[in-house]
């Protein structure tokens, strides 16, 4: 009796990608066949690497078809577990690609999260360029944009691309779906050096302590020191309303972020340019962000074409005092950072201040002109004068 098992993808579209077909036999050993567009150059690897697939997760006769348009090995792997477990659910071993050392890098809870590019976990293609458009972070995405057919597919490719993958000093983001599947997906990221998980459509404070506390059993379980920040997605009423409650529900969360999408389609509306329609949940997310002493980041802007009304947005959102934007196309980046750029005049004031507060050290008051300065007023003049080195403004 033979069975027959596949994934991946296959048609003329497909690129950076593969689809693996495995049929089964009871005898006859291994019988590959390879169809690469990058045969002459890579073909030898690609047979070395299924062979030991084959050997790691004990399939000892059947035939292998393997249509590959040039994916990587972590693709590859990813793809090839995906259909050895279809036939065998119960098979708990993974193949773990070995961890690129330029990915070991840990995250800091306060560090700049001006833009964030979304990339579906289910599409690898995207993933070993993305980095070099310089975004703060990138979020390989478990969630939205990933069919329910492929949820199982895209926890091995992400856990496979956080560990191979080169982020280039990225922050490493992965949006998980929403409970309970979200616990599933945490097995297949924490272990990974992942730092930021992002937690959609959160409308209460119990769903963060839940998350919590799994991660802290796996964080246990696989011996992992470094910190793992939490950014909850407000993306119902009912989230708006227990904003505060949820930015403090644990010291682990680093932003309060909002999802218009799912939002405005709750309160039964739907988004416009002019964005009125968000304008209190926007504000609501704001405030409950600072008084819990973490950064609110807003949603994404979804028309990639429209760079001019991507600029209105993010300088709106700005002065309500988001501090980041989503983006679902590197294009957006640069602009998101230029919006979120300090002006001259705010350049000239935080220097100011930060060097009024240095020579005045040791002084119990601080003044610049008439107006008192703090701690806190110091600490955002800092900031300002950061964000005007990484946009080369000084």
């Amino acid at each position: 009796m033979t069975n027959t098992f596949s994934a991946g993808k296959r048609g003329p579209k497909v690129r950076s990608d593969c689809y693996i077909e495995i049929t089964t036999k009871k005898s006859g050993g291994i019988r590959l066949e390879v169809q690469s567009k990058v045969q002459a150059m890579y073909g030898k690897q690609i047979e070395d690497q299924i062979f030991e697939l084959s050997r790691f997760f004990s399939l000892r006769h059947a035939h292998i078809l393997i249509e590959d348009k040039g994916a990587l090995p972590f693709t590859i792997s990813a793809r090839f577990e995906n259909a050895v477990k279809k036939n065998n659910p119960e098979l708990t071993c993974e193949f773990l690609p070995e961890f690129n050392k330029a990915n070991k890098y840990k995250s800091k809870k306060n560090r700049f999260r001006r833009s964030r590019l979304y990339l579906p976990g289910n599409e690898p293609k995207f993933y070993p360029n993305a980095g070099l458009h310089k975004p703060d972070a990138i979020i390989l995405d478990l969630e939205d944009s990933v069919a329910p057919t492929e949820k199982k597919s895209a926890q091995l490719i992400v856990r496979n691309a956080l560990r191979s993958v080169d982020f280039y000093g990225a922050e490493r983001m992965v949006r998980i779906n929403q409970l309970p599947k979200g616990l599933e997906d945490l097995e297949y990221i924490v272990p990974h050096n992942v730092n930021v998980i992002l937690i959609p459509k959160v409308e209460s404070s119990d769903e963060i302590r839940t998350i919590e506390t799994k991660i802290s059993e796996l964080k246990k379980k696989h011996k992992i020191k470094n910190d793992i920040f939490f950014m909850p997605i407000i993306e119902s009423a009912k989230g708006v309303m227990n904003a505060y409650e949820i930015a403090t529900a644990s010291e682990n969360n680093c932003a309060l972020a909002i999802g218009l999408e799912d939002y405005t389609a709750d309160i039964g509306t739907q988004r416009t340019v002019e964005e009125k329609e968000s304008f209190m949940a926007r504000s609501t997310i704001v405030a409950a962000a600072k008084a819990a002493g973490i950064q609110p980041i807003d949603t994404v802007f979804s028309d990639i074409n429209d760079m001019e009304g991507l600029l209105k947005s993010t300088l709106e959102v700005k002065s309500l005092g988001f501090e980041g934007k989503g983006c679902i196309h590197p294009r957006q980046i640069k602009v998101v950072h230029e919006a979120f750029a300090p002006t001259e005049e705010e350049i000239k004031k935080a220097q100011k201040i930060v060097t009024a507060f240095n020579e005045a050290k040791g002084l119990g008051v601080v003044t610049l002109g008439s107006k008192m300065i703090d701690a806190p007023v110091v600490k955002r003049a800092e900031a300002t004068i950061e964000l005007a080195k990484r946009n080369n403004m000084i």
